[in-house]
């Protein structure tokens, strides 16, 4: 008996051990498994490190994966996933977008020269380009291209990405095009020599009274500054004093063009921006003496949407006590970036440094980890009420600062105005937001000039005559009533009465526009806008 039990005690260990195994054959057949067992090892005599290793996963992608894959494209990809870990303003450009997205801030791109839309399905020319080589041959607005060298480009769903590739290209290029004027049944043909065409980043310079001048920064291009320039000297010769700046929904640029315009508005030695960065020593911006905007009150007008370079403005003016900032809290971008161009001509847009305002504030705000929600905080300001009320905006004494005159300023989320502007809703109901949404009122009006440009050309000799005489009649507020319901906007009466003066003056707006391009729109728009009525009356 004892010698059974010594032998069941030198063979249990074995039985266990054989036990263990066959349950993890038997789990390993009974689970499925989407791994292959085949293990590659990357051998250790060879030099490894994190570049190899990225490299070596896409090769092994490309060589093994089931399906085939685009290497190329795996790696462009990867590198944007990459880049959106470290912050929201990071990316990469591919070479064939490129072009595209450098365009806006080089201020000019190649081609004939033309705005235009997509109506009825042909090209409607509604603005050429002053002093481009269309305009020079005199192409007009109203002309429809129903050719564009060998191919018919009218009646054959024609799209914007299609015209755009048949009409730009290197500049000295020739390209012919067919076009159709109202009145006249003849084709008109013309060989346009392709040029440099300026993407202009200043609006509708112009005088609203006697002392005052106000202008619309779109975006800073490396040709804002020369705009700027030219806009501000037109200005003084008309007896300006007092300048309003609209950087409203100006996402920025080309940081230069924003110092660069400050320059003209400080005196000498006055602090601009600073930047600084891990990486990148501090590179501290100051104003020079003689500039043409020295003696001039200055206004800014800033609201959620503007970023950057429209912040280093606002920032500056504000910071030296030499202006007054009106509207709405900015979005908050004080990351700086600079681009790296690659071989292939795509290109690397990295975060390189933070800058700061003259008293000192950083006003990034915060990015986390959620660059959706990030983005989306013009939303969510609306949503909790910041838009509507400056009381639901709360700022840490942390981040308070003080200007030279005493003021107090505060960093950690874009520049702060001086006087607090809220959207305005008044009259705003669902119906008219729907027509500004679906664009019925720009549609209505581009199809309203199409047809009667003449007449109105012959009535109004410019923009100022359209404004103070023109008038949206009973009969035509009819039509885009019943223009909007042909394109499915739901006819409501009790939001249409509501909204009736905010659809009309929209209208009329949009039509002078159509007629006399920006300039057209914010002479009547301007008239009725709050802010810059409030910045009227905010001069000395």
């Amino acid at each position: 008996m004892s010698k059974n039990k010594n032998f069941i005690f030198i063979l249990l260990p074995l039985i266990i051990a054989a036990c263990i195994v066959f349950g993890i054959f038997l789990g390993a057949f009974l689970t499925p498994s989407d791994v292959n067992d085949k293990t590659l090892i990357f051998p250790q005599n060879q030099r490894f490190n994190t570049a190899t290793k990225l490299n070596e996963i896409l090769n092994f992608i490309e060589e093994t994966y089931v399906d085939s894959v685009d290497k190329k494209d795996l790696t462009e990809r990867s590198i944007t996933s990459m880049l959106t870990t470290l912050d929201p303003h990071s990316y990469y450009i591919p070479a064939k977008e490129f072009d595209g997205m450098n365009e806006p801030l080089e201020g000019s791109f190649d081609g004939i020269g033309v705005e235009f839309r997509i109506k009825n399905d042909t090209i409607l020319i509604v603005s050429p380009i002053v002093n481009g080589p269309s305009d020079k041959l005199g192409i007009k607005a109203g002309d429809r291209i129903v050719k564009v060298d060998t191919t018919d480009v009218a009646g054959v769903g024609i799209t914007n990405d299609k015209v755009i590739k048949l009409l730009k290209g290197p500049r000295g290029t020739k390209v012919s095009v067919d076009i159709v004027r109202a009145g006249s049944k003849k084709k008109k043909h013309f060989v346009i020599t392709r040029d440099q065409i300026p993407m202009f980043s200043i609006d509708a310079p112009y005088m609203i009274n006697n002392e005052t001048g106000y202008l619309r920064i779109t975006r800073f291009s490396k040709t804002t500054y020369s705009e700027f320039i030219q806009a501000s000297q037109d200005l003084n010769k008309k007896g300006m004093k007092k300048l309003i700046i609209d950087l409203r929904s100006n996402g920025g640029g080309v940081l230069g063009a924003a110092t660069k315009i400050v320059d003209e508005i400080l005196t000498k030695n006055k602090m601009i921006v600073y930047t600084d960065g891990r990486t990148r020593n501090k590179e501290e911006y100051f104003s020079t003496s003689g500039g043409i905007l020295e003696e001039t009150q200055i206004a800014i007008l800033i609201n959620e949407n503007s970023a950057s370079a429209s912040e280093i403005l606002a920032g500056a003016i504000q910071d030296n006590d030499r202006g007054i900032i009106i509207g709405r809290r900015s979005f908050g971008k004080g990351l700086v970036q600079e681009q790296v161009m690659w071989p292939d001509g795509s290109a690397l847009r990295l975060t390189v440094a933070r800058y700061y305002t003259p008293t000192g504030r950083c006003i990034q705000k915060d990015y986390g980890t959620n660059i959706e929600q990030y983005h989306a905080e013009a939303y969510n300001r609306y949503e909790n009420g910041e838009l509507l009320s400056a009381d639901s905006i709360q700022f840490p004494d942390s981040l308070k600062f003080y200007t030279p005159e005493g003021k107090v300023v505060y960093g950690g989320g874009g520049i702060m105005p001086d006087i607090f502007i809220p959207l305005d809703t008044t009259n705003g109901t669902n119906y008219l937001y729907q027509l500004r949404y679906r664009g019925i009122i720009q549609s209505f009006a581009l199809n309203y000039v199409d047809k009667n440009r003449l007449q109105l050309n012959a009535k109004y000799k410019d923009a100022v005559s359209f404004k103070n005489r023109f008038k949206i009649d009973n009969d035509l507020f009819n039509s885009i009533i019943k223009y909007a319901e042909e394109n499915e906007v739901e006819r409501n009466l009790t939001e249409i009465i509501t909204s009736k003066e905010l659809i009309s003056r929209g209208l009329k707006a949009a039509i002078s526009r159509n007629l006399y391009n920006d300039f057209g729109y914010y002479v009547i728009i301007n008239d009725y806008d709050k802010t810059v009525q409030k910045a009227l009356k905010s001069f000395k």
